[in-house]
């Protein structure tokens, strides 16, 4: 079997905050979460907190868009293009694993509608924001996969991110994606811009 990363990997960008600008757009009302979010980011730039910490509080912002799950599927109306074209053409087989930080809610109607059938992404709950177990990133990547599949071997790891490497070493190849932006710095930089508008 394959496994690949999702984000700046099979998709142009982060679908993440490709979605929490979406959801700007379309929820207006959840700009009332931005002064916890600005406060968490703050907290995590300074190592106070960590990355599931600061996502805990970011996803905050699902409580003001309530019908999630609608919402998803009219994001992928319209983001499913950004799939890029060498695996959907190129490298896609029946048997591939799709591991992701991204919410598993977010990412499970993109693999439905791409016949993907295994996925493990980080389990947030759609309506209050709230993780259960923690981040799926770096070494929980490993684990969740173990639990999984066991000592099933991995044939060709994809990603476009170091903190992949846990995942990388135990795949017997690796396929490095270039990529020219790092969607979760465009997040820190939206989440910077929040906190000088909530304190300016």
């Amino acid at each position: 079997m394959n496994v690949y990363d999702f984000d700046q990997t099979i998709y142009h960008g982060d679908s993440t905050v490709d979605f929490y600008l979406y959801c700007v757009r379309h929820r207006p009302l959840m700009i009332y979460s931005w002064p916890g979010t600005a406060a968490a980011f703050v907290l995590y730039q300074a190592k106070i907190i960590n990355k599931t910490q600061f996502k805990r509080q970011m996803y905050q912002f699902l409580r003001a868009v309530g019908d999630t799950e609608q919402l998803v599927e009219k994001f992928w109306d319209s983001h499913i293009n950004k799939i890029k074209s060498w695996y959907t053409q190129d490298t896609q087989r029946e048997d591939d694993v799709i591991i992701s930080a991204s919410p598993e809610f977010l990412l499970r109607p993109a693999c439905r509608r791409l016949g993907i059938a295994h996925l493990m992404a980080s389990r947030v709950d759609a309506h209050t924001g709230a993780y259960t177990g923690i981040n799926c990133w770096g070494e929980e990547k490993v684990r969740r996969f173990r639990e999984k599949f066991g000592d099933a071997q991995i044939e060709t790891f994809y990603s476009d991110s170091l903190s992949d490497s846990p995942l990388a070493e135990i795949a017997q190849k690796e396929e490095k994606i270039s990529t020219h932006k790092h969607a979760f710095c465009r997040m820190q930089r939206a989440c910077f811009a929040i906190s000088l508008r909530i304190t300016g």
